[in-house]
């Protein structure tokens, strides 16, 4: 009587994600001739998300409220961006040389205030630390000098280490 020789192969399919729209799908249990397949996936869309620092620059600034405003800087959304904040934004943009442009009832969209806080930050502050933007953010270009700003930063600092 022959025996048979049983290879038992505990294995399910493997997806090896790309960054392009091709996966590699490896399948050891259809043969040694079918092992590898490729196959078409949809590209995972990449959306900005609220790191650390945005979260609690919006939780000091607006307490997460899309629709504070503050009349006596005119400081409008979850962000509190004034007038001057979108004007910088635009000139960053125009400089760039990229043809959108913000107007201020943008401030009031969530979505478009991120985009406006990352535009500023991408360009003014790529390797800043957390203090140095929430103190630029707070009080300017030269915020991180000013003493006015401290206390500002221990209310980030105080909600990052919350949020951690």
């Amino acid at each position: 009587m022959k025996q048979k020789i049983i290879k038992s192969l505990i294995f399910t399919t493997i997806i090896i994600a790309t960054t392009s729209s091709t996966s590699i799908t490896i399948d050891p249990l259809q043969g040694y001739d079918n092992m590898v397949k490729i196959k078409k996936i949809k590209p995972i869309e990449v959306k900005q998300i609220e790191t650390d620092i945005i979260s609690a620059l919006i939780y000091v600034e607006s307490r997460g409220n899309d629709s504070a405003y503050n009349d006596s800087e005119n400081a409008a959304g979850c962000l509190q961006i004034r007038p001057i904040m979108v004007r910088e934004v635009n000139r960053i943009l125009k400089k760039t040389g990229r043809e959108e442009r913000f107007d201020l009832d943008d401030r009031w969209d969530r979505g478009k205030s991120l985009d406006m806080f990352h535009i500023w930050r991408e360009y003014h502050h790529p390797n800043s630390t957390d203090e140095v933007i929430a103190r630029n953010w707070n009080g300017g270009p030269n915020g991180f000098n000013k003493e006015s700003t401290l206390k500002y930063w221990k209310k980030v600092k105080g909600r990052l280490e919350i949020e951690s």
